[in-house]
């Protein structure tokens, strides 16, 4: 169900927005902890706030993450989707990225889901996704899975927001 809530939204969204800003500007880029950070080599490309929620399903008793589902905004105008894959897709052009978070670069934030760095696996179309390299997850709030047992097969959606930096080689 929540992928064919981003579908519909996606459809609505890419025939009304306009091209996002982009800010490459070094003083701008958003502090990350050392653990998330991206490799010398690149460059950012934009920061979207996101907010949504992480959808958890029960198996055996306990609960894990099925998929996010989130709009990323900038300045109060949404210009993409995030969704299971992980995949980001630009409701402004239709570009789209899937990344797999890199193994050990995370960092734990109380009572949210951890910050990360991610690695893009695809790329897709052209426009503002279609060359990213890497995505942080970065100042998370919320989104921590239930605690306590479950009925296996049931779903639950925690709110989340969190800030998502997206970056490409350096030219």
């Amino acid at each position: 169900m929540a992928l064919a809530l981003v579908a519909v939204a996606l459809g609505l969204a890419v025939s009304s927005a306009s091209q996002p800003e982009v800010r490459p500007v070094a003083q701008q880029e958003p502090l990350a902890p050392a653990a998330v950070t991206v490799p010398d080599g690149n460059r950012m490309i934009a920061a979207f706030a996101g907010n949504g929620v992480q959808i958890y399903q029960c198996a055996n008793a306990a609960w894990t993450l099925f998929e996010p589902a989130a709009t990323l905004s900038d300045h109060g105008r949404a210009v993409a989707l995030h969704f299971k894959g992980p995949i980001w897709v630009s409701t402004v052009d239709g570009s789209e990225v899937g990344a797999a978070a890199v193994p050990g670069a995370s960092s734990a934030r109380p009572n949210a889901v951890p910050e990360l760095l991610l690695k893009a696996t695809e790329n897709r179309g052209q426009g503002q996704f279609s060359a990213v390299t890497y995505v942080q997850r970065l100042a998370t709030r919320g989104g921590l899975a239930p605690a306590g047992p479950c009925a296996d097969g049931s779903q639950t959606s925690v709110p989340y927001s969190a800030t998502y930096v997206f970056w490409t080689a350096a030219s």
